[in-house]
């Protein structure tokens, strides 16, 4: 368990955050990190946050599942084409295996991936799903918020007359 404890910790920023890299020399954008630019060969590479946005380029439904894995099937596996470019392969969560379609546009979401029953780790990461429609009753969804900055004003200081 400390092994798959660290190598967990060592990948959440990848498995929560969808953080890749982009290379600083031909600005080639690479999905999961690597030490070597595959496009140029460099070695600058900085961390980048892809936006979770995509489109299903193809997927698969697994019936048959791997050991480890038989309570969640039947579930979908996609290949999915990230807005900036990179492909990603993971499940696909939220939607019957039916209306899954190639083109179908789809949004990173942080979901349990599976769970350690012996040592109890759970380990959480993305899946990708149908967007949420926005609101439509003129309130800002979370996805906007996350993007802005906290936005504070001066108040003067009241005083109280005792």
């Amino acid at each position: 368990m400390p092994m798959e404890l660290a190598r967990n910790w060592r990948l959440r920023r990848q498995r929560l955050s969808l953080e890749g890299a982009q290379c600083a020399a031909c600005g080639h954008l690479v999905f999961p990190t690597r030490p070597v630019c595959p496009k140029c060969r460099s070695r600058q590479l900085q961390p980048y946050r892809f936006s979770g946005r995509g489109e299903v380029y193809s997927f698969s439904t697994v019936y048959e599942p791997p050991a480890g894995f038989e309570g969640y099937a039947p579930y979908t596996v996609a290949q999915v084409r990230l807005a900036e470019g990179p492909l990603v392969t993971a499940q696909l969560t939220d939607v019957d295996a039916d209306s899954v379609y190639i083109g179908m546009k789809v949004e990173m979401v942080t979901r349990k991936l599976f769970e350690d029953g012996e040592n109890g780790l759970l380990v959480y990461g993305y899946k990708f799903r149908p967007p949420v429609m926005a609101p439509t009753n003129g309130h800002v969804s979370a996805d906007v918020l996350a993007h802005t900055e906290p936005q504070h004003e001066a108040q003067a200081p009241v005083l109280v007359a005792n």
